[in-house]
């Protein structure tokens, strides 16, 4: 029995149905939305209710390493026009979000912020915000602000690092609780904003934008079948196979095997 191989074209008409049932909440559909100025400004002007924000710089999928070499790969960093840094996360999971998560964005934050040489009071003042699908840290509250404090007095500790959680199953008549509810519609008609649904409209419901998200996970499942690949590489390796085998194998150079088993490059060439 052979075996006939799923054309792009065929695959296209699974991702357009995946690509309607996305919402601000899905990875994929949130850092399209947030890569636009526009959007990440708004989304930050309400989060932080602060509606003279703007939004200098934003980047999304951020990889950043600590001094051991282990990364991680924030959803957004922003940096505002008074010199905040900002990092947006869509957690759909709790343990995606949990409290030591957050210190250790924090750190990454700082850790890669600070020039060689450069005093520590040259570290900005930092945000690491977590829009999660409930309400992870259990206080039931819409939005929780995070800071360190003396304890003895409950004066601020004043490092200017803050930690705020956001719970987007809240949807309040507010403007914070209607961003939430924008954040789970799935078509822009149902959203409440327009600088957001202008944008979901453009992504999920124009010609343009159907494409651009269709190779969006395209490349999302080329990224899995070349994980997929390295992890294959890495047991036969410690098989004892020839890396001109491995190679063989798994369809790829000898030279990509050699830098997945040295760590000097991620699966995705």
């Amino acid at each position: 029995m052979s075996y006939k191989m799923e054309t792009f074209e065929e695959r296209k008409v699974r991702y357009i149905e995946k690509i309607k049932n996305l919402t601000m909440m899905s990875d994929i559909l949130a850092r399209n939305v947030l890569k636009d100025k526009e959007c990440c400004e708004y989304i930050l002007r309400i989060i932080m209710n602060d509606s003279m924000l703007t939004v200098l710089d934003n980047q999304v999928q951020v990889d950043y390493k600590n001094l051991h070499g282990r990364s991680a790969v924030l959803d957004c960093v922003a940096k505002s026009g008074d010199g905040r840094l900002f990092n947006v996360e869509i957690q759909q999971e709790d343990e995606g979000a949990i409290p030591k998560r957050a210190r250790y964005h924090l750190g990454l934050m700082d850790m890669n912020v600070l020039n060689p040489g450069e005093f520590f009071d040259k570290l900005p003042e930092t945000y690491i915000i977590f829009v999660t699908q409930d309400d992870t840290l259990g206080y039931r509250l819409p939005i929780a602000h995070v800071d360190r404090i003396i304890k003895e007095n409950g004066a601020e500790f004043g490092d200017e690092a803050h930690i705020i959680y956001v719970d987007s199953s809240k949807h309040e008549d507010t403007e914070l609780g209607r961003l939430m509810h924008d954040f789970h519609c799935k078509a822009a008609s149902d959203m409440q904003d327009g600088v957001l649904a202008k944008r979901i409209y453009e992504l999920k419901e124009s010609e343009e934008g159907v494409t651009h998200m269709c190779k969006v996970l395209e490349e999302i499942r080329e990224e899995g079948r070349m994980e997929d690949k390295m992890e294959t590489a890495n047991n036969l390796y410690k098989m004892g196979m020839p890396l001109e085998q491995i190679a063989q194998a798994v369809q790829v150079s000898v030279q990509m095997i050699q830098e997945w088993l040295s760590g000097e490059t991620s699966p995705v060439k």
